[in-house]
């Protein structure tokens, strides 16, 4: 359900026609993507799709909810339209069985894979000395640890500000990989009242003239029966709202929804992510900038000595920016680990799978009671 910015409704034959009109244009960056050689962002393959094809283009509202669905594909990759690169942007194998919401969050499955491993919270890595045989990691309070190997799962925006020092410093093509990837920024505020004033819809959107202006809200009663509504906001927009205290960000929603209800009640709890100035991600998720090397994922992931690289980013399976996609990078960094280990010490012998030389209750597998809502 759409709003225009003084608060009446979009009649849904319009949001439905922009719908349309907008996969008609993505088909055609499809296009100017196969005919020009050298990468461009997205947006300017729309401008160029809008330019051939004038009957494309919108007027008034029409455009107003066109932006809209700019901003919701801005969302996706967290980043603005005109840092997306149009050679990759739709190059991701999405899952079947459609989008799902965690109704208690991903504890239950953290609370799983943690059991009966030695966790150590509160450990801000800064170094991490590379030797022939050894790994010693160095924590903010200057404790070190010491290992056969280590895994690298930090967030790139981490790598990218260069907040862990590597001793040797990491190979120039690693590096390289690391500033060829961008990393995007989307933040929810959580809104939560004492009772739910708002239709039974999975979205709710304000529609302006540019997509930076637009916004819109996830229901989450419809998903968990709590009278909670998250907003979304991506990219440049993310960064802004993080410029103002929690406080000015929850009021700032607040006139966004009363544009759409006038006689909202106000918020009896809010709650304000900062993912692009948390010291722990700096940002939230990789996507492709503008003309990447098409090698920049297999130099990420590659190995450098006894340092080994998981995280959404390294995903072999083009689910970058998912946690399918972080876990299926995490088992695979594992296994290479665990694989190099073993040949280090002599136990793979006449080409024996691995499995053969795991450890008693590795391959052990751990039922987790999930409830997903389909909203």
């Amino acid at each position: 359900m759409l709003f225009n910015t003084d608060g009446h409704q979009v009649p849904q034959q319009i949001v439905m026609d922009v719908g349309e009109t907008f996969k008609r244009i993505l088909e055609e960056t499809g296009k100017v993507r196969d005919e020009d050689p050298d990468d461009m962002s997205v947006q300017q393959a729309i401008s160029v799709v809008l330019n051939r094809h004038p009957e494309l283009r919108q007027q008034g509202l029409s455009h107003e909810v066109l932006q809209w669905y700019i901003c919701r594909m801005e969302a996706w990759f967290a980043a603005d339209a005109d840092m997306i690169s149009l050679k990759t942007w739709d190059q991701e194998h999405v899952l079947s069985g459609g989008h799902g919401l965690m109704v208690q969050g991903y504890d239950p499955v953290i609370k799983a894979l943690a059991k009966d491993l030695d966790i150590r919270l509160n450990h801000r890595v800064t170094k991490i000395s590379n030797g022939f045989n050894k790994v010693m990691v160095t924590v903010e309070d200057g404790t070190n640890f010491v290992a056969d190997a280590v895994i690298v799962t930090v967030p790139v925006g981490i790598l990218k500000a260069n907040l862990i020092e590597f001793i040797p410093k990491l190979p120039d093509w690693k590096v390289a990989a690391i500033a060829d990837l961008g990393v995007g920024n989307e933040n929810k505020i959580a809104l939560r009242f004492d009772k739910v004033f708002w239709p039974n819809v999975e979205l709710l959107g304000v529609v302006a003239p540019t997509s930076y202006a637009c916004g819109y809200f996830l229901n989450l009663h419809k998903a968990t029966g709590h009278p909670i509504l998250v907003y979304m906001a991506a990219g440049r927009f993310a960064y802004d709202l993080e410029k103002l205290s929690n406080e000015s960000a929850a009021n700032f929603v607040m006139q966004q929804l009363k544009k759409m209800f006038p006689d909202a009640s106000e918020p009896v709890q809010y709650l304000v992510s900062r993912w692009g100035t948390d010291p722990n991600s700096l940002g939230c998720y990789t996507y492709d900038l503008v003309g990447k090397p098409e090698d920049v994922y297999d130099r990420l992931r590659a190995t450098v000595g006894n340092l080994f690289f998981g995280g959404e980013a390294v995903c072999m399976d083009d689910h970058q920016g998912s946690v399918h996609g972080a876990y299926s990078a995490g088992v695979m960094a594992a296994e290479n680990c665990q694989r190099y280990l073993l040949e280090k010490l002599g136990h793979l012998q006449n080409n024996l799978p691995l499995v053969s030389v795991v450890r008693h209750g590795m391959l052990q597998t751990t039922n987790i009671s999930l409830q997903i809502s389909r909203m």
